[in-house]
């Protein structure tokens, strides 16, 4: 009862805002509103899986802009529980897209391997602007693809990157090793690519 009188109030709050010219425009959609508010902070969300074919057709589709307005209260929410899914125990990723959890906005978590403390950090419509020529192979899952890992050797081994945090700084940095694949894979996402189109196209380079 207590959940589903916070939802109506969020949604009262959405609509209020969208009538004034003085708040930022609200980036998710009453749907999106609706999967994201039914829980709190700290519940995990489902993951969405190739092998459901609803699912599949969405983690085909393009991702768009997400406002990164830290005033959100539906927002702050899905942060929160994106990290809680991630970091969930029968997940334990090591990054993780909005479109995998329905959302299709640029959202994405990938945990730092090149920083003390190896930190997950989130990042609001990060976009890769350079690749480079080198390559790494290294074996890659996902969430969405349960049960299976593959070899890749078509990741860039360093990448530069823009992206906006939730105070809305727009920033750029240049991503190396591991955690640059796992940057690339979170991307995809995004574009709606998942890894084994890479595969693909690795088998049909390895075998022309």
């Amino acid at each position: 009862m207590k959940n589903n009188l916070f939802l109506i109030f969020v949604l009262i709050f959405i609509i209020g805002c969208s009538s004034s010219k003085n708040v930022i425009k609200q980036s998710f959609s009453s749907e999106e509103v609706i999967l994201i508010m039914n829980a709190d902070s700290l519940k995990p969300m489902r993951v969405y899986k190739i092998n459901n074919l609803k699912d599949s057709l969405l983690l085909r589709t393009n991702s768009g802009y997400i406002n990164p307005n830290p005033k959100d209260p539906v927002l702050q929410n899905f942060v929160k529980r994106l990290y809680a899914t991630v970091t969930d125990s029968l997940s334990m990723g090591v990054g993780i897209a909005a479109p995998q959890v329905g959302i299709l906005k640029n959202i994405i978590w990938v945990q730092r391997f090149d920083k003390d403390n190896l930190p997950f950090e989130v990042y609001f419509n990060p976009k890769i602007n350079t690749y480079s020529e080198e390559k790494q192979t290294l074996k890659e899952g996902c969430l969405s693809i349960p049960d299976r890992m593959e070899t890749l050797s078509s990741r860039s081994f360093s990448i530069t990157i823009e992206y906006d945090t939730m105070n809305a700084e727009h920033k750029t940095e240049t991503i190396t090793g591991f955690t640059s694949v796992v940057f690339q894979h979170e991307i995809d996402h995004l574009n709606g690519i998942l890894y084994l189109d890479h595969l693909q196209k690795d088998l049909k380079e390895t075998n022309p």
